[in-house]
């Protein structure tokens, strides 16, 4: 993508990510049939991401609820919002990756498996999966580097990421009595024992 004018950068878009999540669930969890999706309803980018989930969730035969939470005073009500759903997608924003671990273990405590960011697994989460921001970061670099040696802005495109890693909680997986499918095994970046 060329924007013109003086930006450049990398971008990850969020409302992909969010389906992605939802069928990587559906695959760990081949009966799933009711999910939430859980949203700050301040983040701007909220209503495409429950658009495209609600979308796809169709195609998986998966019906979704919105779950919203705007900070952490907020957590509690997700107790009885999760009580009639089998599944839970946490969608990428700062307060929900400050709060991942929170998050994880109240939907661990209801017994609703979980996907989020890959931040979301290692916080107690069943799955995670997202942009590799480490590579994203590097690349970055690589941005700055043209730019502090004469290029403009302006002629270098905007890069999306392209590499995403799937992370599988089995401490999560145990306590929650479910059995990762192995083809979902075979494809995980890292599993947490």
């Amino acid at each position: 993508m060329q924007p013109g004018g003086n930006i450049t950068g990398l971008a990850h878009f969020s409302p992909e990510l969010s389906v992605k999540r939802l069928e990587i669930l559906t695959q760990s969890l081949p009966h799933l049939k009711r999910a939430a999706i859980l949203l700050n309803p301040d983040n701007a980018l909220a209503k495409p991401i429950l658009v495209a989930v609600e979308a796809a969730a169709n195609s998986f035969g998966v019906a979704v609820q919105r779950v919203e939470v705007s900070g952490p005073s907020e957590f509690s009500g997700l107790l009885s919002s999760l009580a009639n759903v089998e599944g839970l997608v946490v969608v990428d924003d700062a307060m929900l990756i400050a709060h991942a671990q929170a998050v994880g273990e109240l939907a661990s405590s209801q017994g609703v498996p979980a996907i989020g960011f890959t931040e979301f697994a290692h916080g107690g989460g069943l799955l995670g999966y997202g942009v590799n921001f480490l590579l994203m970061f590097r690349r970055a670099a690589v941005f700055v580097d043209r730019i502090l040696k004469g290029a403009r802005p302006a002629d270098l495109p905007v890069e999306q990421a392209t590499h995403f890693e799937l992370v599988i909680n089995m401490k999560t997986a145990k306590a929650l009595r479910l059995t990762i499918p192995p083809t979902l095994l075979a494809r995980a970046d890292e599993v947490i024992e």
